[in-house]
């Protein structure tokens, strides 16, 4: 009897360990922790405001040397994504974040599918997920003045000094004017795996066809509340909107585990093929709404490389796709689903 309830102890305490629940590891409730209990229910955690698109997928063929993966050989792949804020909130105004985002699932004919997830940002601000945390509470404002300790942020910039090319660019770089603008950026690295078995370690791009526009600080403060989303809609209307697939192929040296840094100009570029989207609905509706674009769900062919947040974010994506599923099952996302009791709402 003691042996047994030795073993079950342990069983349980290994449990608790491995669920955060125990202990200070870092797990995927880690990453979350900051989320309101108030946070509407059926919402995405991150990127919570955004509107589903479907389009079209084709290869360029140019990608076929580099991986047999069927998406950069097939004519027509469809695609299933979503645009979306960088805020959580599914509320949020649309000039009160300079992050926008692309989501994206190919399917290939083979059933094979391609989840992505893309930013407008070039680089993520450090070199692992621990980072973004901390950074995260470096930067939270203090009570007594409203800002940031200026001691707690010297201390992260030490600890992690690659943060500090981010906070440069976060202050300087142009806010976009249009999510068809944008260039959508995988900032994690990902090898492709040819048919002969060679490998090759890639990052890439969504490049658009339409022009980049930006905004001023009087338009930004002065947009409406759903201006880009009702920009893209007035857009589509007129057409469908394109981004090429830029395959970026790192060389010798490149550092493929640190999302941080940036690789060189002059490495060399494929376009493997031209996303093509169609029309938007919104996600209430379904399609992209109960998708989990999570970046590991790669195809035969594509593989992840050791990057320590790209390994992170598996679970993170996972946790949140559960949580507002389950909260979708039980009937309480009355708002995510399109049904609406009433709009008094905490998140506005």
């Amino acid at each position: 009897m003691c042996g047994i309830c030795l073993i079950a102890s342990t069983l349980f305490f290994a449990f608790a360990w491995s669920a955060g629940l125990v202990g200070g590891r870092t797990t995927t409730q880690t990453f979350l922790k900051d989320t309101p209990s108030t946070f509407p229910a059926g919402y995405r955690r991150a990127h919570g405001k955004g509107i589903c698109f479907d389009g079209t997928f084709r290869a360029s063929g140019k990608g076929v040397p580099f991986s047999v993966a069927r998406v950069f050989a097939q004519q027509k792949v469809p695609a299933v994504g979503r645009f979306s804020l960088g805020s959580p909130d599914p509320y949020a105004p649309d000039n009160s974040t300079r992050t926008v985002s692309m989501a994206l699932m190919l399917t290939a004919d083979d059933g094979e599918q391609w989840r992505m997830k893309l930013n407008n940002e070039p680089f993520f601000a450090t070199r692992d997920a621990k980072g973004f945390l901390k950074q995260m509470d470096a930067y939270k404002p203090t009570p007594a003045t409203g800002t940031p300790d200026p001691a707690r942020v010297k201390a992260f910039l030490k600890e992690y000094p690659e943060a500090k090319k981010y906070v440069t660019w976060d202050a300087a770089a142009p806010w976009t004017r249009s999510f068809a603008g944008a260039q959508y950026n995988v900032i994690n690295s990902f090898i492709l795996i040819a048919e002969n078995g060679k490998k090759q370690a890639i990052r890439w791009s969504m490049r658009p066809h339409a022009s980049f526009t930006s905004w001023s600080v009087s338009q930004r403060k002065q947009a409406s509340h759903d201006f880009l989303f009702e920009d893209l809609k007035k857009r589509l209307q007129k057409g469908p909107l394109y981004w090429d697939l830029v395959v970026t192929l790192a060389e010798s040296g490149d550092p493929v585990n640190d999302p941080s840094q940036v690789w060189p100009e002059s490495r060399r570029e494929i376009v493997a093929g031209t996303l093509e989207v169609s029309h938007v609905f919104d996600q209430a509706n379904g399609g992209c709404r109960d998708i989990n674009f999570d970046p590991t769900r790669v195809p035969k062919g594509i593989t992840l490389s050791d990057d320590p947040v790209l390994l992170a974010r598996a679970g993170i994506y996972s946790h949140s796709h559960n949580s507002r599923v389950r909260e979708i099952g039980y009937g309480k996302a009355t708002d995510a689903v399109g049904k609406r009791q009433n709009d008094n709402r905490k998140n506005k």
